[in-house]
């Protein structure tokens, strides 16, 4: 998500109960990060597109399994640090409060206001949850995902247009091409219509007495 622009750049310092006791009832979402509170911003249509394809087919593959998947509202706590992914991944969750600690896959898509911190200091805290196996970052500009796996000590994969990408820790692939399904931007654009008119040729073939 979008980093608002705050009264300080650096964020409103508070303690960690002044956070949690406020974000309850708060209109605007705040991540937590080193003892500050940092306001969350609208996201791009394109980013919600993003969002909600993987999140879609994250919960229809999850159905009747005890792993379940949370759109933005959840947060990540990670030791006193709370985080909004867009997408996460957690196994027989009951925490109530829409947090939790041990999510097994973490998706974040990606914006120029966030993106040094979703690959820096995101990166380095995510990674030291024990529960986590997947961190997934995906690009809406154009078509790329990295995806770093703990069991390759979270070497980073990169995946672009005619790929899949297998999410292992719950034994699920999909094409590329379905994670931006309906998103515009250039790439992905021009990838359609190519599709489009290699489909026409061929159905127009078809169709040819013999």
């Amino acid at each position: 998500m979008a980093l608002q622009p705050d009264v300080k750049s650096e964020g409103m310092l508070i303690t960690e109960a002044e956070y949690l006791k406020s974000e309850s009832n708060s209109e605007i979402r705040h991540e937590y990060i080193a003892g500050r509170a940092y306001a969350m911003a609208g996201a791009t249509t394109n980013h919600n597109r993003i969002t909600a394809n993987v999140v879609g087919e994250l919960r229809s593959h999850l159905k009747g399994m005890p792993c379940e998947a949370f759109m933005s509202d959840m947060r990540a706590k990670v030791i006193k640090d709370y985080y909004y992914p867009d997408v996460v991944v957690a196994c027989n969750h009951t925490e109530e409060k829409g947090i939790t600690s041990s999510p097994m896959i973490i998706v974040e898509v990606l914006s120029q206001s966030t993106r040094k911190r979703d690959l820096t200091t995101k990166l380095v805290q995510y990674i030291n949850l024990p529960t986590l196996q997947e961190y997934v970052l995906i690009e809406q500009d154009i078509v790329r995902i990295q995806v770093l796996r703990k069991r390759t000590d979270w070497k980073p994969e990169e995946y672009s247009l005619g790929d899949s990408i297998t999410f292992e820790s719950i034994n699920l692939t999909l094409p590329i091409e379905e994670i931006y399904d309906r998103v515009d931007n250039k790439e992905i654009n021009e990838f359609r219509q190519t599709k489009f008119v290699l489909e026409d040729i061929d159905f127009i073939e078809n169709e040819e007495p013999h």
